[in-house]
């Protein structure tokens, strides 16, 4: 007769046969399975990583539960809706499936683009040569037409002072702080005011300019000429330029070398591009 620890580690050990396996490890390990169909630690870990950052830093016990529970349901209602895919479903998989090999592709040609040598390249190519740009520290009073404008420009060459008609008379956003804007470069304001500004000496006064946001009237506080930045301090900009640039080359190398060919456009009614019924038919 059987001792009761023999009988007990024999029907442990039956049972174990008819378990489903949970022995692997890493992304191929099976942590649930639904009718027959396995959920791995893999599929998990795609779901994971693209949570947004607030989701993904709960606890592990917290998003394994939450994350299992989501694929579950979803493989529980996918069995539901039986062996047939949808149309939109299939395109859908289909454009997701472009989608990530292409990314995925990319990641690869990507991995050792970037090095020192390209990075100074492009520091280079972009500042060797470039002239020191202008910063501009300038204040400014918003009206809404340009009579009011010119009535300011009076009023302040009559000897008012800037700054206190500019807390009086301003609509813009920096009227409280007596129009002062703080220091600016190329780019970081609309074209006609930029324009009036390069053209100002220092403590000069504009004529009336008009731009979408209404009229100004402009003082230059200073100016001042920025030599090229270190390489160190813009090699984040540079980095993602060299990338670009690789990823740039390499599409058009592709796609020059592909066989294309696209449907004439008179024989398609672009319209059809919002009519979501045509995914059903």
């Amino acid at each position: 007769m059987l001792k009761r620890t023999q009988f007990l580690a024999t029907v442990a050990f039956a049972a174990t046969l008819a378990m489903p396996s949970y022995a692997e490890t890493g992304a191929d390990a099976v942590v649930a399975t639904v009718n027959g169909i396995d959920i791995t630690m893999g599929h998990m870990i795609v779901v994971r990583s693209g949570l947004p950052d607030q989701y993904r830093d709960l606890p592990d016990e917290v998003l394994f539960k939450g994350i299992l529970d989501q694929i579950i349901q979803q493989t529980v209602l996918a069995q539901a809706a039986g062996d047939r895919i949808p149309g939109r479903v299939r395109l859908a998989l289909e454009n997701e499936q472009r989608s990530l090999m292409a990314a995925e592709h990319m990641d690869s040609v990507l991995a050792d683009a970037v090095t020192r040598a390209s990075v100074k390249a492009a520091y280079e190519a972009k500042y060797a040569n470039a002239a020191p740009e202008k910063e501009f520290d300038a204040s400014h009073i918003l009206v809404e037409t340009e009579e009011e404008a010119k009535a300011l420009v009076a009023t302040l060459e009559g000897g008012a002072d800037f700054a206190d008609l500019a807390k009086e008379k301003s609509t813009g956003p920096s009227g409280p702080r007596g129009g002062a804007l703080g220091w600016f470069g190329k780019g970081q304001m609309v074209p006609e005011f930029e324009k009036a500004v390069a053209r100002m000496d220092d403590g000069a006064i504009s004529a009336p300019i008009k731009t979408q946001f209404g009229w100004h009237v402009i003082k230059l506080n200073a100016s001042r000429s920025m030599d090229a930045p270190e390489m160190e301090d813009v090699r984040e900009e540079l980095e993602q330029e060299v990338r670009m640039q690789i990823v740039d080359k390499y599409i058009s190398e592709l796609t020059n070398s592909a066989t294309i060919s696209r449907a004439p456009a008179a024989d398609i009614d672009v319209s059809q591009l919002k009519d979501i019924s045509l995914l059903e038919k």
